[in-house]
């Protein structure tokens, strides 16, 4: 075991630290974190303060936040814990307002940036190296890896609907909100010219038209597919078209001239028989 540690702390680039972690009792190799003090520019803002922010490397994406926040408790009071896909400028993330759509899987290690209250806590992040290597999964608050992370996932996934309609419906509710405040405005703001005398005008008359049904756009767009692929098979080829051409006037000829035969018939039976 400390040959691995040592090896851990040789492979470390110039300027970090490395820390050997394990997520489970029965992982048989460490994991490697590289750890250093998180610098800035002046100015730079204060969602990562310089001196009480550890800049970490090689996050798996199995390591949630709340885990990293466990790691380093015991080096101070940790005021928040950034996870991002890469390193950059610290920006403000939004709130993700549903739980079943626009959901990202993260697939690849990321980096973190963990913020204690006091200077003094990266310092002591920094010689949690000298400790060997550190377990991160407890019974209380375990790191599923492997196969029990994906059923997790894969739990995760299944959708319940009660919850699904719920939030379809408060979103509905929403942007009808959202609509009728517009339209709302729109009349109101109707006719009226602005600062510089100008007057809008919207497409909106009399008879406005309805909009179309889903079932409507369905029944066009099949109608436009039909007539766009007997185009496509009849005049695929030019030399197509105009055998197609040559075979309809050959054909009106033929019924033509079967006329003419059959006119002609009718003319010679044509007799007077008054008995």
């Amino acid at each position: 075991m400390a040959a691995a540690e040592e090896h851990v702390v040789r492979t470390a680039p110039a300027g970090y630290t490395a820390l050997a972690v394990k997520f489970g009792e029965r992982q048989r190799s460490p994991h490697c974190l590289l750890v250093k003090e998180h610098q800035v520019r002046e100015g730079a803002g204060t969602a990562h303060p310089p001196r009480r922010t550890l800049f970490v490397l090689n996050v798996p994406p199995y390591c949630s936040p709340d885990t990293l926040s466990r790691l380093f408790a015991r080096c101070g009071c940790v005021q928040s814990v950034d996870v991002c896909e890469k390193p950059g400028p610290a920006e403000k993330k939004e709130k993700l307002a549903s739980k079943f759509f626009n959901r990202k899987t993260v697939t690849g290690f990321q980096v973190a940036y963990v913020v204690f209250r006091k200077p003094a806590g990266v310092q002591a992040a920094k010689a949690l190296s000298q400790e060997g290597i550190l377990l991160i999964s407890t019974e209380s608050h375990p790191v599923k890896t492997g196969i029990s992370k994906w059923i997790d996932n894969y739990a995760a996934s299944v959708v319940d609907q009660e919850e699904l309609k719920a939030e379809v419906d408060a979103y509905m509710q929403d942007y009808d909100k959202k609509i009728a405040e517009e339209e709302a405005k729109a009349a109101k703001e109707e006719g009226i010219p602005d600062e510089e005398g100008w007057v809008k005008v919207t497409r909106k008359g009399r008879k406005p038209g309805l909009p179309r049904t889903e079932a409507a756009n369905l029944r066009v767009l099949e109608r436009e597919k039909q007539k766009r692929a007997r185009k496509e098979l009849l005049n695929f080829y030019a030399w197509q078209h105009r055998e197609t051409k040559r075979e309809h006037i050959a054909q009106l000829r033929k019924k033509f001239e079967e006329d003419k035969q059959r006119i002609a018939l009718m003319r010679a039976q044509r007799k007077f028989r008054p008995y």
